[in-house]
């Protein structure tokens, strides 16, 4: 199953993604890296940015504008299967906003939600939902499919 996810400068999004020891390839940073675009299934892995919305009330915009773009290329999101977010819990009911966003604009189920760089708890859940997801989708048919 390959996993794409973007990570700030902080790596705590690159650390947990290491650990889940799966393919992965990250979203990248600034412009300058160029553009990610995918050939395979794959679920992405977003931080989220802000917790929705901020101390002026002004929409803080909790997904990455890095995801934004890598999400608007057609071939990554046709063939996006589904959402794991991180989050940080001061963020209160905005915790993991950002999967809620990308799953609901992009019609594809959200699979899991970790604080800032996971528990190996997380680690473990995710490697095995990832294993058993993938399991299902192509056991339905829906792996190679445009979702």
């Amino acid at each position: 199953m390959l996993v794409t996810y973007f990570s700030s400068t902080s790596l705590n999004t690159h650390r947990f993604v290491q650990k889940l020891d799966v393919e992965s390839r990250r979203i990248p940073l600034r412009k300058s890296e160029g553009e990610l675009v995918v050939d395979q299934p794959h679920v992405l892995i977003v931080p989220t940015y802000g917790g929705g919305a901020g101390m002026t009330g002004d929409y803080s915009r909790p997904v990455p504008k890095q995801v934004i773009k890598f999400l608007n290329n057609e071939q990554n999101r046709s063939l996006l299967r589904g959402v794991v977010a991180s989050g940080n819990l001061n963020f209160g009911p905005d915790f993991c906003k950002a999967g809620d966003i990308v799953a609901a604009k992009c019609g594809v189920p959200y699979l899991y939600r970790f604080e800032l760089m996971g528990t190996d708890h997380d680690v473990r859940r995710v490697q095995e939902g990832l294993e058993e997801f993938e399991r299902t989708l192509r056991h339905n048919g829906r792996w190679e499919s445009v979702a």
